[in-house]
């Protein structure tokens, strides 16, 4: 069995992240922040690209017919439709991004004058760090163990399956697939993400995945 792990094309919200959506004050609440970041942030004219290197990429790693599974988030359905246009995509809520809660589009400033009781694992143990508010969830407690269900369920699936999915979320999805430190990971993460439209690609193989090829585009 062949994984494609994919990032989301480059949505406006990379673009424009700290000239538009981190404002301080933030003038929404959390919920209304969280909804603009799952239900309305779209791509860019460059995500639109690298939609189109994506669909050929995506068709040398794991062939023309693989098993869909996205995010259900704008920007990750998005790249989607445009990469894999009229494909059955299996949506759903293990690939989302790590939810922020009332931290979503707030400024670190804003953050620690309002949660000053966060600042510490924020700053120095963000693997730890639980965002404030209904919802909230940490990189090593929410969203791994959304990525252990996800691994878990590709037990009989495809023999070729993509995942659509987010930065936060793929930190876990590695430190499944690779058996890694969630930590060593974020640290690595510091010096360079996973870029927008980003592929790892996994085989399955003695009872175990191992990464056997990965990519990215050129725009």
């Amino acid at each position: 069995m062949l994984l494609a792990v994919v990032r989301h094309a480059e949505s406006t919200e990379n673009a424009t992240k700290h000239s538009g959506f981190y404002q301080d004050p933030r003038p929404w609440t959390g919920r209304a922040a969280h909804a603009l970041s799952r239900d309305l942030v779209g791509l860019t004219p460059r995500g639109f690209r690298q939609c189109q290197w994506l669909r050929t990429a995506i068709e040398e790693f794991v062939g023309r017919d693989p098993y869909v599974c996205s995010s259900p988030y704008r920007r990750a359905l998005d790249t989607v439709e445009l990469v894999l246009p009229g494909r059955d995509t299996d949506v759903t809520e293990l690939l989302c991004e790590q939810h922020y809660g009332d931290a979503t589009y707030m400024t670190k400033r804003q953050l620690f004058a309002l949660h000053p009781d966060t600042e510490r694992d924020r700053q120095t143990r963000k693997h730890l760090w639980t965002p404030p508010g209904e919802g909230g969830e940490s990189l090593a407690g929410g969203v791994m163990r959304r990525a252990v269900a996800f691994v878990e369920g590709l037990d009989g699936a495809a023999s070729a399956v993509v995942a659509m999915t987010h930065h936060t979320t793929i930190l876990a999805l590695r430190s499944v697939l690779e058996r890694r430190p969630v930590t060593e990971l974020v640290e690595e993460a510091r010096v360079r993400k996973t870029p927008n439209a980003g592929v790892l690609v996994y085989e399955r193989r003695g009872g175990g995945f191992h990464q056997v090829d990965t990519a990215e585009p050129d725009c």
